[in-house]
């Protein structure tokens, strides 16, 4: 028997539709996402706002990230989505739903987005449908989102998407390209009972 606070689907196999988009996990069986993965953890705007445990430096780590995801999938604490066109498939950057604790019904989200696919919406499109889907299928009851301070376009996408912003924590992310200095992280949360935010597309 599901318990109350347990996910409803199977992570590995999820799939959301909506808002002109397609979420479904990355698969480090195909090149094309192991490239797309490659690219976006590579690009300079990314590495700008983002120090990773383990910097995303070839094909092969980036397949190797992916695999790690997918298990982390199998164990119900994440899944990670490749964000792609409805309409022709093309993919346009990641979505990630970690860190789920089933038990105090709360999450964290993050994404990012191809250089290419920047400008119309992405991000935003991606986070509600997220977002929605965290709340609703999953019952979380929480989602939290930080951003390093300075970062003004996902600042903006958070609230667009209903993530209100609950203040700074103090040296809570690694500096760019660093990994012995810290800089201060806006945090953002979003509870399944805030109102649904109304979306301009």
């Amino acid at each position: 028997m599901t318990g109350i606070h347990e996910p409803i689907l199977a992570l590995e196999s999820a799939e959301v539709l909506g808002h002109g988009l397609r979420l479904r996990p990355w698969d480090a069986r195909s090149d094309a996402d192991v490239e797309t993965f490659f690219r976006g953890c590579a690009d300079p705007e990314f590495l700008r706002w983002n120090t990773p445990l383990m910097p995303v430096a070839d094909l092969s780590v980036a397949r190797a990230s992916i695999a790690a995801k997918t298990e982390g999938a199998r164990t119900g604490t994440g899944v990670a989505f490749c964000v792609e066109d409805a309409g022709d498939g093309t993919r346009l950057g990641h979505i990630g739903v970690s860190d789920i604790h089933t038990l105090l019904s709360h999450a964290r989200i993050g994404y990012w987005v191809l250089p290419e696919a920047r400008g119309r919406g992405v991000a935003t499109r991606a986070l509600a449908l997220a977002a929605h889907w965290a709340h609703t299928d999953l019952r979380l009851h929480r989602l939290e989102l930080g951003h390093a301070v300075g970062h003004e376009i996902s600042c903006k996408v958070a609230e667009r998407c209903g993530f209100r912003y609950e203040g700074t924590m103090r040296g809570q992310m690694f500096e760019a390209d660093r990994q012995d200095t810290f800089r201060d992280a806006h945090l953002h949360a979003r509870l399944a009972t805030d109102p649904e935010p109304w979306l301009e597309m």
